[in-house]
């Protein structure tokens, strides 16, 4: 195993010969404390589930997709792309895979035929069940020690994080209060 040695980067000069700092950080002191607990926090998050993927042969945007075509039934291929923020192409590959495998259907729009409406199986909501029952645990042990204030300043923190610029109906009905619940 390799050593890892920790140390923090020289600032470097800008042309003007003044020392650079990227972003708004320049203000202040960079948070590196923040940054690296999002990083593990993100990377055993998402690793519950990836271990999980692995066995059907999935992997991270074969989650995302079953997760919002769940929680969304309905939704149009056109949003998906918009939330996943992803190329067609690749979007093409997983949804082809997870609607040949049975975890997707895909129903033309009632009032555009050229709307493809995504829709979760049984086996899909059974998968999704499943990763979110994984998830769930995870967030459930981390917010056991957190009042409810606690917790509603974590989901805050969370949403600040988020683009709120972002013209995604996902993200209204979750910025709104709109469906699906918690």
């Amino acid at each position: 195993m390799a050593d890892i040695n920790v140390q923090r980067p020289a600032a470097q000069p800008d042309s003007r010969g003044a020392e650079a700092t990227p972003g708004a950080a320049r203000a202040g002191e960079l948070r590196w404390d923040i940054i690296e607990l999002l990083f593990f926090a993100y990377r055993d998050f998402v690793g519950d589930a990836d271990h999980e993927l692995e066995a059907f042969g999935f992997g991270r945007a074969h989650h995302r997709v079953l997760h919002f075509v769940h929680r969304y039934p309905g939704l149009k291929v056109a949003d998906l792309l918009d939330v996943l923020r992803i190329t067609k192409q690749s979007l093409g590959r997983v949804l082809k895979q997870l609607l040949d495998e049975g975890y997707i259907i895909q129903k033309t729009g009632n009032n555009d035929r050229r709307q493809r409406l995504l829709y979760a199986t049984p086996k899909g909501e059974a998968l999704v069940a499943k990763l979110a029952g994984l998830q769930t645990d995870r967030i459930n042990r981390a917010i056991a020690s957190i009042d409810p204030a606690g917790t509603e300043t974590v989901r805050q923190f969370l949403r600040a994080m988020i683009d709120r610029d972002d013209p995604d109906k996902v993200l209204e009905a979750i910025f709104g209060g709109g469906k699906p619940g918690k």
